[in-house]
């Protein structure tokens, strides 16, 4: 599982990295900010969207080599995307990089749930990985970029080939644990006779949909947001927007942890309650407690961010890798799609009022979660 969790950040760095490339391409290749937007679009859509159909393939073949490949080729896409100037040349190579983003998801939460055996701490860890991934990727862009300017963008492929190595090495360690312990790795193949529970999982979606867009928000507009609540500079905001990530990798693993002793959809629901209060305290309350609020909604955002993997997977208990390409994937695009919406709000109006809408979803998303009935966990195919 740290192997799984370490190549799940050599991965997620790739999500991150796109937009982080934007104001270099706006620097030295003076793009327009639509064209730039563009391209990020690029990236993220096209990894969400594609992800439940590389779900679907998974459900009828274990593809466990898409782990190092797919890797490879998200982070040959970024790698490329400082060569050269064309900006239809760059498009396509992180559309590329999308699709290697989108192939490794689904096929990685079913092996990550094999090696975890049930364990929802061990899942959270996998999830955390691909968190600090997320946000470690303007650090790694701003080091090789800012140093080297976009032709410096090959040794982005660094991560990558990593992430290859500590994908395969998971793989091999995986295949030995079974092999050292026939009798697990005979369970763990016996065919799934539930049935899928297509009701919850979509009421499941949506309320992951009103999570993505929450968060999603907060994280696109929360340094412009504190600088004029806090009447601080660009320090303040970038330490907010670092807040919001830190409280995001404590809640994954706290999500783990919780879920073990008091069961998945209670913290699930609890966390979608408080989130509602915590929310709230970011938009409405001024000064230097907003930033204990945005500790706050980090956390209550990210506790079931790894117990939505496991909970969609028992729902579709016969089509795993479609559950985890939806809860990875299709569900969270939707979070960037609403971004402009509440720019366009922000304005027209003010960014409070853009903010403002935001305290309403995590209540929309607890009650579609409150008639939710915990689904019987089920065994992962072996790989």
């Amino acid at each position: 599982m740290t192997l799984l969790a370490l190549g799940h950040a050599c991965v997620d760095v790739y999500q991150g990295a796109v937009a982080a490339l934007v104001p270099f391409f706006v620097a030295e290749r003076a793009y327009s900010y639509a064209a730039a937007s563009g391209i990020v679009l690029a990236a993220s859509l096209l990894s969400s969207v594609v992800q439940p159909l590389f779900g679907a393939l998974t459900d009828k073949w274990a593809m466990p080599w898409l782990l190092p490949v797919s890797t490879l080729v998200g982070g040959a896409g970024v790698a490329l995307a400082g060569v050269g100037g064309s900006y239809p040349v760059t498009l396509l190579v992180v559309a590329v990089s999308g699709v290697g983003v989108a192939a490794y998801h689904p096929e990685a939460a079913r092996v990550a749930r094999q090696a975890s055996r049930g364990s929802h701490t061990a899942m959270s860890w996998f999830s955390l990985g691909g968190n600090l991934g997320f946000a470690t990727a303007p650090l790694l862009v701003s080091a090789v970029v800012a140093t080297g300017g976009l032709g410096a963008s090959p040794l982005l492929v660094v991560p990558a080939l990593a992430g290859a190595v500590l994908c395969a090495a998971a793989l091999r360690g995986l295949r030995a644990r079974d092999a050292a312990d026939p009798e697990a790795a005979a369970r763990s193949a016996v065919p799934v006779a539930a049935e899928d529970d297509w009701p919850s999982f979509l009421k499941l979606s949506g309320a992951i949909v009103c999570r993505s867009i929450v968060f999603t928000g907060l994280s696109t507009f929360i340094a412009l947001y504190v600088r004029e609540r806090t009447g601080g500079g660009e320090v303040a905001g970038t330490a907010a927007l670092f807040v919001l990530y830190v409280g995001g990798a404590v809640g994954t693993v706290a999500g783990g942890r919780l879920a073990a002793r008091y069961g998945r959809l209670p913290v699930v629901r609890w966390s979608y309650a408080l989130a509602v209060l915590a929310v709230a305290g970011v938009v409405l309350v001024p000064g230097p407690l907003l930033y204990v609020f945005v500790v706050l909604t980090s956390a209550t955002l990210y506790v079931p961010f790894s117990l939505h993997i496991t909970l969609g997977q028992d729902y579709l208990p016969r089509r795993m890798g479609t559950a985890s390409g939806v809860t990875l994937g299709l569900t969270v695009s939707i979070g960037g799609l609403a971004s402009p919406v509440i720019g366009a709000v922000a304005d027209a109006a003010s960014l409070r009022t853009a903010l403002a809408p935001l305290i309403v979803l995590p209540a929309l998303g607890w009650l579609l979660l409150r008639t939710l009935r915990e689904p019987s966990p089920v065994e992962v195919n072996s790989a």
